[in-house]
């Protein structure tokens, strides 16, 4: 298991275990559980994001920390775009979507103003990081 897997699955499991609240590196974010069907494996993924609200939408961003390519979760949920959210206590399906421009970058600044870290994401890469809308299905 990499370390990232490994942080994961420790954040994953204190989420689940205290109705969403977790410790560093996440404390005080606003964090949700995606859960997605992997694109090529069918295997079911979760990963633990932070996110912004938006007109009714949850809305998450596929910075991959500031690598030049897009996180697996992103790739699994363009193939499979109904995934599952947990928030705090709540699980739900969701629809997912990709954000096009201008909402794109309207809505990736809105997680900039709510988490400075994104505006360092997007400095480190070339691509335009993807953002997502989730909706309730």
């Amino acid at each position: 298991m990499n370390e990232v897997t490994a942080l994961n699955q420790r954040v994953i499991e204190e989420f689940r275990a205290n109705a969403g609240k977790v410790g560093p590196p996440f404390e005080g974010s606003p964090l949700l559980l995606l859960g997605t069907i992997g694109a090529k494996s069918g295997a079911a993924r979760t990963n633990p994001l932070v996110y912004v609200e938006d007109a009714g939408r949850v809305i998450i961003v596929a910075s991959f920390a500031g690598a030049d390519k897009s996180p697996p979760w992103f790739h699994n949920l363009k193939a499979n775009p109904e995934v599952t959210l947990e928030i705090g206590t709540e699980k739900y399906q969701a629809r997912a979507s990709i954000v096009d421009e201008p909402d794109r970058t309207r809505l990736y600044q809105k997680m900039e103003a709510a988490m400075p870290v994104f505006t360092e994401y997007q400095s480190k890469t070339s691509r335009v990081i993807p953002v997502v809308a989730l909706e309730r299905i």
